[in-house]
């Protein structure tokens, strides 16, 4: 069975389409930000919403939406599923021998400033662990070293989130690459090549935009020359990488 997507239904209206297809991460978000729902029932809604849209509003066959919606959990299984287990359980294990303080030790000797020490976790520690693993897992992996290092919670957490803006399009190995070249049939060169002209600017600016959230403008002017090297040398690697190697399966 084949059936092409119509972008329009609501009254041939791309704005007014393009909200309705939005409600499913809206019902997703305020679930789990407002209404303070468990992550799996408010993901099970928000499924049920994106089935139902796409079923009464584009008209999409019902069994081609529940098989793709099969073909989901099963992608988000394997691999993504997989590639979070392996970094959590590398996590637990680092946890449990001792080596994970050792980290955090080695980190809180390289500088004492804080604002130094979210460059080096937030940003740098999480954009290796994005890369390697994503999916969340850099968020906590960094959240936890950072609390490690005496700042609180949601501090931590809300540091963590922002540095890892910065590499998030080239996570777990590409997968968002891999995954968007598989649904648009685009080659996954020339969609690492797009990205790597509109990412690196934000990555630039992204170690700027950290400190000053942290501890304000004038704090952040003090260790400019840090988020400098920061911003500069993840901006230009990624540059390079996505336009001449590019993130290909």
């Amino acid at each position: 069975m084949t059936w092409t997507q119509h972008y329009t239904p609501l009254f041939d209206n791309l704005l007014a389409s393009a909200l309705l297809a939005a409600l499913p991460v809206v019902v997703l978000l305020g679930l789990l930000g407002w209404f303070r729902v468990k992550a799996h029932s408010a993901a099970l809604s928000a499924l049920a919403t994106a089935l139902i849209v796409a079923v009464l509003v584009y008209r999409m066959p019902t069994s081609l939406a529940l098989v793709s919606a099969g073909y989901g959990a099963a992608y988000g299984l394997f691999p993504i599923g997989w590639i979070v287990l392996c970094a959590i359980f590398l996590y637990d294990v680092t946890v449990k021998t001792g080596t994970f303080e050792i980290v955090k030790d080695s980190v809180a000797g390289l500088a004492v400033d804080r604002r130094l020490q979210v460059l080096l976790v937030a940003f740098s520690f999480g954009a290796f662990i994005e890369g390697s693993a994503g999916f969340g897992t850099p968020v906590a992996m960094s959240a936890a070293m950072l609390i490690g290092l005496g700042f609180k919670p949601l501090q931590a957490a809300g540091l963590s989130l922002i540095g890892n803006t910065a590499p998030l399009a080239f996570g777990a190995l590409g997968t968002p690459i891999i995954a968007l070249a598989g649904v648009t049939g685009i080659p996954a060169m020339q969609l690492s090549a797009m990205v790597g002209h509109q990412l690196p600017l934000f990555s630039f600016l992204v170690p700027f935009w950290l400190i000053w959230v942290m501890a304000g403008f004038k704090a952040m002017l003090e260790v400019w020359p840090a988020c400098l090297v920061a911003g500069l040398s993840f901006g230009a690697t990624q540059f390079l990488i996505s336009n001449f190697h590019g993130c290909t399966s």
